[in-house]
Formats: structure tokens, C-alpha cells, sequence
């Protein structure tokens, strides 16, 4: 076993670019040593925290008091079920072999390819970059509701100075902060988050207690303005303590307008700022490339990560509930502040959150662009996020995130764009269930997850619940995102990718073939759809051009196999010969941009190699009916490689993936006078096997005489007119009756007809010459062909030849 080459082997032990890496998976940048987060600090923390976000501060009291309880844990249920199945199948594909750096994008782009991989890993990269930058601008607004020149609330400190400026400067303060905390590694960014994460554990402890702890209480509510732009008298919101009156009030919905935007609200806004603040499964997963051991890190990480929020929104939704009037929720979403024992220890959780928000936005987004440069996706734009510290840190991914951060802060409220980002989540989630989707439909043999709590059916909700929420959350946003991720894929498409990932498409397609070959019952074919199946026999390809290309017009959508015949004896052989050879030849039906399968043969002689692959070429119902010969005569080969512009030195030398060229894999034609691989007698031979194993036969002579691809009608005002000829003979017998057809006469037609059906034949003319006997009439034969012709709605010029 030590010296088998087993792809299975190097699968599990090789990277990317075939560097071997450890069985845990590590292959970060920089090596091993850049694997040193654990479960806790590198999913848990960073999950828990962007699950948080600023909504169980600040949007509690929201959803409760539009939505009333019931409603409420409705909502989160939903919320939640949407994220458990996405979450499932993030744990299948993490536990399913080594998982680098790049999180979600590497996931989906080892699955279904780099076009759609990189399209939504870029779309994912954008998401975290917009959604750092609204966690700074909240974070700024939240600051200013406090300390602001401008704050309205009953208890505002207002040191601050406002304004665009003011508040660009304060965000790109707090970038700069969050900013250089990324830069200096994941290390210090844990750190930070394990602190920040205390912070909010022991502010939501002091809300938690305060519920408890703090009597009823009165809480003045900001004051609107009356008609005319008078003032109303002061309004207050009722903190009751523990009250079944105050429960009972606030089961049912009660939608109303929201104070801050003065828009009503219904179910399906309420809903989607929620979800808005629901959406951070992925910031474990986007660190894969610093966890310890990531396949085990990732499924455990985000699933207790989601258990422990769901558990605090149901906590907190209950208490609030049981103890706030409907005015004060409705009326005070920071509420939470106003009933706490020590108020500033809210702020310093809201704080906190949408500090660790930015940060895990950030460094998500720069583990996603390292991984997208390292790909080359993108060519030389995404080329400097490359660079990364001996430490293996994408310090200038972090950098190239900073500054696309800061310009999209120069866009200042970006209350419009918190949409776009949910939905660019979701976008990224419906991708990740959708590749744990393929693999378990198309059964590939490689998928052998270690967490077995999911199945197809999770998978395929997942998807059809993420696409739902899109457009109930946006749907302008969900469908011009749809769009941006089409163009993505087709411009990837057209640059190239690269094609060792190991694409699902492709044990998809596998999949499918097989299942309707098998329904490709042979007992079932019928003349009506009859088509030729070509079975191309090629002795060296650099003088067979014509014919190659002759009879991939001729296939009509039926199989084309383009076959060789190895001379030589296995048995007297250390390895296989014929193996090697096939990148050559796949190479060569690319390079022609024919449409056919490679069957190569070793066997002692032609003849023998042409049996074998007359009887074993195909599969099931998709068999060669037909064998393609070029004639054996004594005209000198010609070496097409020199004359086809398709195969020239420039054309080999700058087409990616073409070293070494093609002229080179070939042998130079035969020499005039030298001897051949196949006897006239073998030759003869073959088309007699051919014809017993019930087969047609093509002789094909002087292809490269044939005109070009592309025929005209001629320029300069002259017309040259090009023509089919078809020779039939015996197509007619003597005598009339329903048996009168000659099948070969009909076979002859039946391919010229084909010809004709060719875009570049179309302008050529299907001329037939009925050859006479002595004692046949002129005239009578050719009406009876005519008539043949029209049953069979063949148009085509009949001209009678006398034999002699």
C-alpha cells in the first residue's frame, strides 16, 4: 500500500496545489500555527455575539409590544427554524473532510464550482462589509441618542457635537478602532470578542435581575409633537413588575405606528427586523481558517451558539411580557436602560454589541477576500489581498475590507441598505443548503459526513425557506440580488475557473445519465428515430482532421466516438499505454470543438482493436451503428496540424492549460513509402467484421478536399453553387411492389439528408444520379424515386445516368 497511487488517498492527504497537509485539516495560510482558536473563542464567542447584534438591546420591547407574545415566539420560531436548517447543513459539509480558510465561500465554491461559488462568495463578501459598516453607524446613532448635542430623550447628556461630518468622523473613529484590532490577527480579535462577550453576558445578567429586582415604576417617554407643532403633555410608560393583567394585555398583536420612522407596522416588518438581527450563523464558520480543529469547531460552536440565543430572546420575551405595559414597549425600545439597576451597564452592552459586530463583520469579510484572492477568481483586483504576515495573517485582506468599509461610511445612514444585507445573508445560506443538497442527491460516494441530523429534505427546505424570506424581507432587494449573482457567474463562466475542486455538477450529471440510460430500452428503438451513431476509427489525428470534423456534422445528435487502436501486448508490458494517452486526445476533441467521447484499445493487431471497439464502445441503448473508415489508398499523408489554424504553435502556447502542445503528443504523419499499421487484406477484413456484426460502413476519401466550414454562395456578385452528390446503387429494383427500396440506397440519403441539416451545408444543393440499365426506359425510374422522395420529404435534384 505504501507505493499505491490511490486519488482517494490524495484527496483526503494533498491540498489544493497538491501540498500535503495534516488529517485535521489544517492548511491555512501560514501553516499550522495559524490554527490556534478553539471551539469557544472561535465560534461560539464571535456566533453568540453576531446573533446578538444590537436587536436584544434595543429592539426587544419592538417586536413585543407591535407583535404581542404570542406573535413574538411565532416569529422566533420561524426565525429560527430557518436558521436551524441552513445551520444542519453547514454541519454536514463542515464534518465532511478538511475545511480551509474562506468559511461559507470555500464550502459552496467545493461544491458547486467556482462561477457559482465565487459570484455568491463575493455577494457574501459584500454582505459582511455593508453590515460592518451599519453596525458602526448604529453604534454612532446609539452613542448620540445619549451623549448627542441633539438627543431627545428625557435623559441626555449632550457633550457631543452632530452632523454628516461629526458622524463620519466618529464612525471612521470606531473603524479605525475595530480596524486595527483585525489587522493585528485573529488572536487579539479573540480576545477582544472574549471580553466584549463578557460585557454583554454580565449587561444582559444585570437586565435579567433588573426584571426581577425593581419595583414598579413610572418611565417618562420621549415627547412628540402635538398638532401645529405644540407640545403635548408628558407620557409615560409602565414598568408593573410581575402582573398576569399586564400578560393577559400583551399576548394578542397590537400594530401601530412606529415612533421612530412613523410607519405602520404589520407582521411582515416586524418579522424582518428580527431576522435582521437573527442572521449571524455564519461568523464561526467565516473563521474556519484559525480554528484548531474547524470540522469539529464549526457544527458544535454554531449549535450551541444558536441554542443559547434562542433561549435568551424566549427569556427576554417572556419577562417583557409579564412586567411592561403595551405604551412602554411601543413607545421605548431602549427601555431596558430604564429599568435597570445600574442603567449604564446597558449602554456598555449596546455598545459592546455593535462593537463585536463590526469586528466579527470585518474579519469575515477579510477571510472571505484572502480566500477569493487565493483562488484567483478575480484576476490581479483581488490580487494585493493576497499578502499575509509570517503569522499567517491576510493582514491586507484586512486592510482592502478597511478602506471599502470606510467608503461605503461616506454614505452616512444606511438604513436602506439593511435589507440588501440580510439578504445577501440569506443569499449565502439558500447556497450552503443548496450544496449540501446536491451532494446527498447525487450520492457521491465522497460525502461521508460524521453529523448525520440532516437529510435532502431539511436541505431542500432550507433552500425554498431562505428564498422565501428574501422576498418577504425585499423583494426588489431579493431580485436585483438574484441578478448581480447571474452576472457574476457568467462573467466567471467566461474567464475561466479553475477544474481540480471536484465540481457536484458533475456527480449530478453522472447521476442523471445514468438513470436514463437505463430507461433507453434498446427493445424499443424505432426506425422513426433513427440516427447514426459514429464509431470514427483514427490511426494518428494529425491527418484525419477533415474527416474528424466531416463526421461530427454527420452525427445529427446521435453518439460520436472518436477511436484508436494501440498496438501492443499487455501482457508483455509493465503499465498500461493506453492511459496516458487520453489527456491528449480529449485535449485534441476540445482543440477541434467536435462533439465526441474518446475510446482508446490496446490489442496485437487493427483489425482485433477495431472488433473490440465495435463491440464494447458505448453503454446500453447509446451504441455505434455506424463504422467510419478512411480510405485505403496510396495518397501521402498530410500533416493538418500545420494548416489548421485551430492547432498553430500561438494558439497552443497561449491557451491556459495547453503545455505541452498538441503537436507534440502526436507522432509525425507517415512517411510516403513507409509501411503501415493495417494490411490492405486486415483493411477488407475490418469493413467484412463491421458489416457481420450488423453495422453500417462509411468509407470516407479526400475529406481535406472538402470546402471549408462555413460555405457561401460566393461574393462579388457571382454565385458558386456547392453540392451533395449521392450515387445509389441498385436504389431501385426492376420490379415495383412494397420491397422495391435498396436499405443501402436509403442509407445513402438518409446521411446526405443529415448533411444538408448542417448549418454550414445549408446552402449546398442534394443532387441524386440514378443510374439506368441498357434496357430501362428514361423517365420511369426517376418518377417512381420522385415519389419516393416526396413520402420521404427529401428535396432533391434527380438526373439519370445511362450505363453503357
Amino acid at each position: 500500500m505504501a507505493s499505491e497511487s490511490s486519488p482517494l488517498l490524495a484527496y483526503r492527504l494533498l491540498g489544493e496545489e497538491g501540498t500535503a497537509l495534516p488529517l485535521n485539516g489544517a492548511g491555512a495560510p501560514g501553516g499550522a500555527s495559524a490554527r490556534k482558536l478553539s471551539t469557544f473563542l472561535g465560534v461560539v464567542v464571535p456566533t453568540v455575539l453576531s446573533m446578538f447584534s444590537i436587536v436584544v438591546f434595543l429592539r426587544i420591547g419592538f417586536v413585543v409590544g407591535h407583535a404581542g407574545l404570542l406573535q413574538a415566539l411565532a416569529m422566533l420560531l420561524v426565525a429560527y427554524f430557518i436558521l436551524a436548517l441552513t445551520v444542519l447543513s453547514v454541519c454536514a459539509i463542515a464534518t465532511n473532510g478538511a475545511v480551509q480558510g474562506g468559511g461559507a465561500y470555500f464550502m459552496i465554491s467545493r461544491t458547486l464550482g467556482p462561477e457559482v461559488g465565487g459570484s455568491i462568495g463575493l455577494m457574501f463578501y459584500l454582505a459582511n462589509v455593508c453590515g460592518c459598516a451599519v453596525s458602526l453607524l448604529g453604534l454612532v446613532e446609539s452613542v448620540l441618542d445619549v451623549f448627542g448635542a441633539d438627543a431627545t430623550g428625557p435623559s441626555g447628556l449632550r457633550v457631543l457635537p452632530q452632523g454628516y461630518g461629526w458622524n463620519l468622523l466618529y464612525g471612521s473613529l470606531l473603524l479605525g478602532l475595530v480596524g486595527g484590532v483585525c489587522t493585528l490577527g485573529a488572536g487579539l480579535y479573540a480576545r477582544a470578542s472574549f471580553l466584549t462577550f463578557l460585557l454583554v453576558s454580565g449587561s444582559l445578567a444585570s437586565v435579567l435581575i433588573s426584571f426581577v429586582a425593581v419595583g414598579p415604576r413610572d418611565i417618562p417617554l420621549t415627547p412628540r409633537p402635538g398638532p401645529n407643532g405644540s407640545s403635548l403633555p408628558p407620557r409615560f410608560g409602565h414598568f408593573t413588575g410581575f402582573n398576569s393583567s399586564t400578560l393577559k394585555d400583551n399576548l394578542a398583536a397590537g400594530y401601530a405606528e412606529d415612533y421612530t420612522t412613523g410607519a405602520m407596522m404589520n407582521f411582515a416588518s416586524v418579522f424582518a427586523v428580527l431576522f435582521n438581527g437573527c442572521t449571524g450563523i455564519m461568523a464561526g464558520a467565516n473563521m474556519s481558517g484559525e480554528l484548531k480543529d474547524p470540522s469539529r469547531a464549526i457544527p458544535l460552536g454554531t449549535i450551541v451558539a444558536v441554542a443559547y440565543t434562542f433561549f435568551v430572546y424566549v427569556l427576554l420575551f417572556f419577562l417583557s411580557s409579564f412586567t411592561c405595559d403595551r405604551t412602554l414597549l411601543q413607545e421605548d425600545y431602549g427601555f431596558f436602560r430604564a429599568i435597570s439597576l445600574w442603567p449604564p451597564l446597558v449602554l456598555i452592552g449596546i455598545y459592546a454589541t455593535a462593537l463585536s459586530a463590526s469586528m466579527s463583520s470585518l474579519i469575515g469579510a477579510s477571510r472571505i477576500l484572502h480566500a477569493l484572492a487565493r483562488d484567483d477568481l478575480f484576476g490581479v483586483i483581488l490580487a494585493p489581498a493576497k499578502v499575509v504576515s509570517r503569522g499567517g495573517n491576510p493582514w491586507a485582506a484586512v486592510l482592502y475590507s478597511w478602506g471599502l468599509v470606510q467608503l461605503v461610511l461616506l454614505a452616512g445612514k444606511l438604513n436602506t441598505l439593511a435589507a440588501v444585507v440580510t439578504v445577501f445573508y440569506l443569499v449565502a445560506y439558500a447556497a450552503v443548503d443548496l450544496s449540501c443538497l446536491s451532494l446527498e442527491w447525487a450520492s457521491a460516494p465522497n460525502f461521508r459526513p460524521t453529523f448525520s441530523l440532516f437529510s435532502w429534505h431539511t436541505c431542500l427546505l432550507g433552500v425554498a425557506s431562505c428564498l422565501l424570506m428574501m422576498f418577504l424581507i425585499s423583494p426588489g432587494a431579493a431580485g436585483g440580488s438574484l441578478l448581480l449573482m447571474g452576472l457574476l457567474a457568467a462573467l466567471l463562466t467566461a474567464r475561466g475557473g479553475p477544474s481540480s475542486w471536484g465540481y457536484v455538477s458533475q456527480a449530478l450529471l453522472f447521476h442523471q445519465v445514468r438513470k436514463y440510460l437505463l430507461r433507453l430500452d434498446v427493445r424499443k428503438d424505432h426506425v422513426k428515430f433513427w440516427r447514426p451513431q459514429l464509431l470514427l476509427l483514427v490511426g494518428n489525428p494529425r491527418g484525419a482532421l477533415p474527416l474528424l470534423r466531416l463526421a461530427n456534422q454527420l452525427k445529427k445528435g446521435g453518439l460520436y466516438v472518436l477511436g484508436h487502436v494501440t498496438l501492443g501486448d499487455l501482457d508483455s508490458l509493465p503499465s498500461d499505454p493506453v492511459q496516458p494517452q487520453y489527456g491528449a486526445w480529449l485535449s485534441l476533441v476540445d482543440r477541434a470543438q467536435v462533439k465526441a467521447f474518446v475510446d482508446l484499445t490496446l490489442s496485437p493487431s487493427v483489425r482485433q482493436g477495431a472488433q473490440h471497439l465495435l463491440r464494447i464502445s458505448g453503454l446500453g441503448g447509446m451504441k455505434p451503428n455506424t463504422l467510419v473508415l478512411g480510405f485505403y489508398d496510396d495518397a501521402p499523408p498530410q500533416d493538418h496540424f500545420l494548416t489548421d489554424p485551430a492547432f498553430s504553435e500561438p494558439a497552443d502556447s497561449t491557451r491556459e492549460g495547453s503545455s505541452p502542445a498538441l503537436s507534440t503528443l502526436f507522432p509525425p504523419p507517415r512517411a510516403p513509402g513507409s509501411p503501415r499499421a493495417l494490411s490492405p487484406q486486415d483493411y477488407v477484413a475490418t469493413v467484412a467484421d463491421a458489416l457481420k456484426m450488423n453495422k453500417n460502413v462509411v468509407l470516407a476519401r479526400a475529406s481535406g478536399a472538402l470546402p471549408p466550414e462555413r460555405l457561401s454562395r460566393g461574393s462579388g456578385g457571382t454565385s458558386q453553387l456547392h453540392h451533395v452528390d449521392v450515387w445509389p446503387l441498385n436504389l431501385l429494383r426492376p420490379r415495383g411492389g412494397p420491397g422495391y427500396v435498396d436499405v443501402c440506397g436509403l442509407f445513402l440519403l438518409q446521411m446526405a439528408t443529415i448533411l444538408g441539416m448542417v448549418p454550414a451545408w445549408h446552402s449546398a444543393r442534394l443532387r441524386i444520379f440514378l443510374c439506368l440499365g441498357p434496357r430501362e426506359a428514361p423517365g420511369a425510374a426517376e418518377g417512381r424515386l420522385r415519389a419516393l422522395l416526396s413520402q420521404l420529404r427529401i428535396r432533391a435534384e434527380v438526373q439519370e445516368v445511362v450505363r453503357g
